[in-house]
């Protein structure tokens, strides 16, 4: 799993959703910081578990490039927008090319959190495909299909593949 992988990236609508979010990673051993510019000359901010906060509006798609550009260095972020406004909309799919995002405080429904390359995946695999087949079948590398599947493990809180899986066919809303 990529370094990136572990950092948190979320996106709230309300401050006070934020503020519950960022105690929540201090807890865990994260520094929060305002703003979304890293100083730090060196790339990979991984180690230093920094996580930056703060509001993007509507339009601010170059706030939107500070964040994407914070978290793929290895920062955590948490950002407070409207999803679907055109800068939060994005924000939300820049950062799923780096991994899970976080929607909100709660995270009772990892489906929501899942980008569409984890649920083609899991989709594949549920169906019997192996991962090489799966990636395969989705124009994805070998690594990267790994990558996503093991990033879906850790948002259903399993260990297995199999038991992601299972997870994903339990609480997937069924197709209309």
């Amino acid at each position: 799993m990529n370094p990136q992988s572990d950092a948190p990236r979320h996106v709230v609508a309300t401050a006070g959703d934020a503020d519950t979010v960022l105690r929540r990673l201090a807890r865990d051993g994260w520094t929060a910081r305002p703003g979304f510019a890293l100083p730090d000359p060196q790339w990979d901010v991984t180690a230093a578990r920094i996580v930056l906060h703060g509001r993007i509006g509507d339009d601010d798609i170059e706030t939107v490039r500070l964040a994407v550009l914070a978290a793929a260095r290895g920062a955590g972020v948490v950002v407070l927008c409207d999803p679907e406004s055109y800068a939060g909309r994005a924000l939300i799919d820049d950062l799923s090319r780096i991994g899970a995002v976080q929607r909100g405080t709660d995270d009772a429904d990892p489906v929501a959190s899942l980008i569409p390359e984890q649920r083609a995946l899991l989709d594949r695999l549920a169906a019997g495909d192996t991962i090489a087949a799966a990636a395969a079948a989705e124009f994805l590398s070998l690594r990267t299909a790994n990558r996503r599947i093991a990033e879906a493990r850790a948002l259903f809180g399993v260990r297995t593949t199999r038991e992601a899986v299972l997870a994903y066919l339990r609480q997937r809303q069924p197709e209309n």
